[in-house]
């Protein structure tokens, strides 16, 4: 072919393109096109262009890429597009930046996105911040460039191993996975990338593999509507086989009731709260659901776990009878198994079989949480008997420990600051600045992200949410650079927030490009960057295991208010040794209409009011021994 001949063609390609895409954008939507005629059933598309047509049509608009040679075709459809303005291509400088960013945009405000990286080393990073989404239940599309499916030879960035589909045996381990080896076999991707994405109750990555000589590859006469939308419904309550009368008997018997609200009991907080005053219960939450029900509520114990509180550890310990929505059972969340040694009887509720017959000795109600739960209160009332009793001696217990908890935390926001050796000089505990930012993120109507490490933990046991939404605390993979990534978010969203990312400073150097991207596409928020030169979390676990920290901490001064201050556009501040100061720094934040960084240098040491302290067991180092034979005398 010549060049003219193939310019030419090119041309015609891109208009035909553009063509599609401005019908799209003029008509609102791929199907009202369709319908109104503006956009042809039928088409000659490209197998990337059939692609993105068919994300549209499942509303995902924002495309977070780091483009290379292996998607490059995907990326012209998307200059195309966005020309038209129907997409917006979002170019960063770090693939699991890229992930962090797409699940936060999800999690936040329901909206999808996709991840488009090249091939090899780009995928790779991109997978391996997909472990978040994964592990936390969010769905994210995942587009890879992938070797070419000829065999022409070894391709550039692919596995160097003589065996085909490498990197779709690597994403099927991970999750759900398609290659569009054969691209009229588009359609089907499709479909069980939806379903993935946007399953109901347990939603994912779904990882998408694109061959690079696939990707241009002509669909003739292409039928738009083959590409599938409608989002699979959810499950429902639980059949009744009996379940709900054994269920019902078991909570009528037990003298002490605590309940398990994990992430898949999200949208079950009005249900939560009339079962817990039905049945006498107290419930402990999971840090993914904080704000599910009020912190103020009267039966709330908070978190539980191995990095719990008292209040919840104790009800953890004392209950006879186990009722767990919507959890998985982290080993962190339930002390590796031993999180309820008296507990005689369980009742689980969950979308997932396995799940829900995790323990022992349980009545399993396989079901949606709100639904399910609603049956299982209509059952309770119609036996004429109810359990709730402010006075009871359960109750009375549990709202004691839970006083204990909040004067326990009291005095550490009551103390401030402490003298540091490294710092030489008294300043800011991790309770304290944690505290404030996050009461000053809830009257500011702030969202705050928790980075891994000793803010995620502390702040899990400090937060004080009234609803859900306020606090995203990324537990399931504990991914270090999350918080900060996420405030990426804040510039893509349709509905623009102000985002809050409480991280050290090992976590923030794990992704500190979002200085860059954040200023590139518009995010609006403010990195509180706690400063103790250390991963202070893995510290404190040496520590308390073996007397001695050893290879988490490093004798580098950085200058990080030197560091973002050389970025145009952040604004760098000092948090100073003060709450008074701290509180400055952060209104001044909220004003700049942009990204801005508070470093904060914090207290790390053998001080128990420089923490929040740990009250549970968990199976790692040698604690393993003890805690795996209580486990076996449980046996449930």
């Amino acid at each position: 072919m010549s060049n003219t001949i193939a310019e030419t063609t090119s041309e015609n390609l891109v208009r035909q393109r553009s063509q599609r895409a401005q019908a799209i954008v003029s008509a609102g939507g791929v199907d009202a096109a369709l319908e109104s005629g503006a956009l042809s059933h039928r088409a000659d598309v490209t197998l990337s262009e059939a692609l993105i047509l068919g994300l549209v049509r499942q509303d995902v608009r924002t495309f977070i890429s780091v483009l290379g040679h292996g998607s490059t075709d995907v990326g012209e459809v998307l200059r195309v597009y966005e020309d038209a303005g129907l997409v917006r291509t979002v170019g960063v400088r770090n693939e699991i930046e890229a992930s962090h960013a797409a699940m936060a945009l999800r999690w936040v405000t329901d909206e999808k996105a996709a991840v488009v990286t090249s091939i090899g080393p780009g995928a790779l990073q991109a997978m391996a911040g997909s472990i978040a989404p994964a592990c936390d239940g969010v769905g994210v599309w995942y587009l890879f460039g992938d070797e070419t499916t000829q065999d022409e030879g070894p391709n550039m960035q692919q596995i160097p191993k003589h065996e085909q589909h490498l990197y779709l045996k690597l994403c099927e381990t991970m999750g759900k996975a398609y290659c569009l080896h054969t691209p009229e076999s588009v359609s089907t991707a499709l479909r069980r990338g939806l379903n993935t994405v946007d399953h109901p109750h347990r939603a994912g990555p779904f990882y998408l593999l694109l061959p690079m000589n696939t990707q241009p590859a002509m669909l003739l006469n292409f039928n738009i509507e083959e590409l599938p939308v409608g989002a699979p419904p959810p499950l429902g309550s639980a059949a009744d086989d009996g379940a709900y009368g054994k269920a019902a008997d078991a909570l009528l018997a037990a003298k002490r009731v605590v309940v398990k609200v994990g992430g898949g009991a999200r949208n079950a907080g009005e249900e939560l709260s009339d079962f817990l005053d039905l049945t006498d219960a107290v419930a402990v939450t999971s840090p993914v659901v904080s704000g599910v029900i009020p912190h103020d509520h009267p039966r709330n114990m908070t978190v539980g776990g191995s990095k719990g509180s008292l209040s919840g550890n104790y009800t953890m310990d004392e209950a006879d009878l186990l009722v767990a929505v919507g959890t998985r059972f982290v080993c962190q969340s339930d002390c590796s198994r031993t999180g309820y040694p008296k507990a005689k009887q369980v009742i689980n509720i969950n979308t997932d079989v396995e799940s829900a017959t995790h323990y022992g000795r349980t009545i399993a109600l396989v079901g949606d949480a709100g639904p399910t739960l609603r049956r299982l209160i209509v059952e309770l009332r119609n036996r004429g008997q109810s359990k709730t009793n402010d006075e009871s001696n359960w109750f009375s217990a549990c709202r004691a420990k839970r006083a204990e908890w909040d004067q326990f935390k009291q005095k550490r926001y009551e103390t401030p600051c402490l003298f540091d050796e490294m710092w030489g000089e008294e300043v800011l505990t991790q309770p304290s600045t944690v505290k404030l930012a996050t009461d000053w993120a809830r009257s500011n109507d702030a969202v705050t992200f928790f980075d891994a490490g000793d803010p995620q933990a502390n702040g899990f046991q400090i937060v004080e949410d009234d609803r859900l939404g306020r606090t995203f605390t990324e537990t399931g993979a504990s991914y270090m650079g999350f918080a900060v990534s996420s405030l990426l978010a804040t510039g893509l969203a349709s509905k623009p927030f102000y985002g809050l990312a409480i991280s050290g400073d090992g976590s923030f150097t794990m992704n500190p490009q979002i200085l860059i991207d954040g200023v590139e596409h518009g995010a609006r928020g403010c990195i509180l960057l706690l400063d103790n030169r250390r991963m202070a979390a893995i510290s404190g676990l040496q520590v308390a295991q073996y007397g001695v920290d050893h290879a988490t901490s490093d004798q580098v001064e950085v200058d990080y208010i030197a560091w973002a201050r050389s970025i145009k556009g952040v604004q760098a501040l000092d948090g100073g040794r003060s709450t008074e100061s701290l509180l400055a720094a952060l209104d001044q934040a909220k004003d700049h209409d942009g990204l801005s960084l508070i470093h904060v240098p914090v207290y790390h040491g053998p001080n128990p009011l420089g923490g929040m302290g740990v009250f549970g067991r968990w199976n790692v180092g040698n604690w393993c021994k003890e805690t795996q034979s209580l486990r076996h005398d449980i046996g449930i």
